[in-house]
């Protein structure tokens, strides 16, 4: 693919104000300033991960961005029904509280963690003020993680200059946010890694609906510029997105795997080490659907028939745990979210590496 047929195919570029159609999502705990500024610097669109952050923290983040690039960069917030507000731990059924870490138990003591009974800590109600925080800083792109943003929020950004992309795991779901204004949907084929941004229908959560069928579908239905992302992790991928009518491409699983990432070095290693099919949806490390490499943890929770506790409680209930496993370099009780493109990653570059591969990788294409 010749370097103006790359260029001429997304005009979404243009709107977001970057040089190359490759977003990198996201994900807590893997989208830190350094990666969002670096990939935002070679010309695609670094996302902060925006999520919980109090709203001092998201503030020091995105100076911290800006410290390292003047390019456009995004920040990313879930806004999925159940979270506005969080379920309250006094909410959990006492028996689903018991069953729960009843089983958290076991894995504590192959830790040798203090045996826990009691309610997780609440979960953070962040959402709001945050947002509050991307439009006061004026971030170039609000980057909208399961949930729908609604026309109150798009209109407040719009009068800010902020550009909004918004996931959809469905048609149904892409028609909503077309409606609520967002300015790029991004279609989540069920290969793409960290939780599924199914907010409309929970059965869709499972991830159903590749990203080869999803993308067309989804351009089809919407006239908004879509984006791709799943399974997606090098040039070829970028051209596919593009002959399915995608305007450009979402990676997160690609960038676990980088310097620049926050995720811990086992994790990275994993990536790299694992192919497609070690990889599996649950719900069993945050209470909402996820894929992730599959590990001790998620098989023997699943295995167990224990109640999954509402969304992110059921983070908060395994935090020690979690605490536990990344302190001693232990993948099999940590939750490593990624998806099928590990099949396809096989080093550790810069994050600039990765962009610049893409695009060159891309160009070499001949279609």
């Amino acid at each position: 693919m010749p370097t103006e047929s790359l260029r001429a195919r997304t005009a979404l570029c243009a709107l977001l104000g970057i040089e190359h159609p490759i977003l990198q999502s996201g994900m807590r705990g893997i989208a830190g300033p350094q990666l969002v500024a670096e990939v935002s610097e070679r010309g695609g669109l670094g996302i902060l991960a925006g999520l919980l952050l109090s709203p001092e923290a998201l503030r020091a983040q995105i100076a911290e961005v800006r410290a390292h690039t003047r390019k456009p960069f995004g920040v990313n917030l879930w806004l999925h029904p159940t979270l506005q507000p969080p379920a309250r731990p006094s909410a959990i059924p006492s028996d689903a509280l018991e069953r729960a870490q009843a089983e958290l138990n076991k894995i504590r003591a192959l830790l040798q963690l203090p045996v826990k009974s009691e309610p997780p800590a609440e979960v953070a109600d962040t959402i709001d003020a945050a947002f509050d925080v991307i439009v006061e800083e004026r971030v170039p792109v609000f980057s909208v993680g399961l949930g729908d943003p609604g026309r109150e929020r798009t209109a407040r950004c719009r009068a800010a200059g902020i550009q909004v992309i918004a996931m959809a795991t469905s048609v149904a779901e892409a028609k909503l946010l077309e409606a609520a204004r967002v300015d790029a949907i991004v279609a989540q084929g069920s290969e793409a890694g960290g939780h599924r941004s199914s907010w409309l229908d929970d059965g869709a959560a499972d991830g159903s609906v590749g990203t080869m069928t999803l993308v067309p579908q989804v351009v089809d239905a919407v006239r908004v510029p879509v984006i791709a992302a799943g399974g997606i992790a090098d040039g070829r991928g970028l051209v596919a997105a593009l002959a399915l009518g995608a305007q450009a491409i979402m990676l997160g699983t690609r960038f676990v795997a980088c310097r620049e990432s926050l995720a811990p070095e086992f994790f990275k290693r994993a990536v790299v080490e694992r192919n497609s099919e070690s990889t599996l949806i649950t719900r069993v490390y945050s209470g909402l659907p996820a894929r992730g490499l599959r590990n001790r943890f998620s098989d023997e929770y699943e295995a167990s028939g224990a109640p999954v506790l509402p969304p992110l409680l059921h983070t908060n209930a395994a935090a020690d745990i979690y605490a536990a496993a990344l302190a001693r370099g232990d993948g099999e009780h940590y939750p490593m979210l990624a998806g099928q493109a590990v099949g396809l990653i096989r080093d550790l570059p810069r994050a600039a590496d990765i962009v610049d591969a893409i695009v060159r990788e891309a160009r070499a294409v001949r279609v």
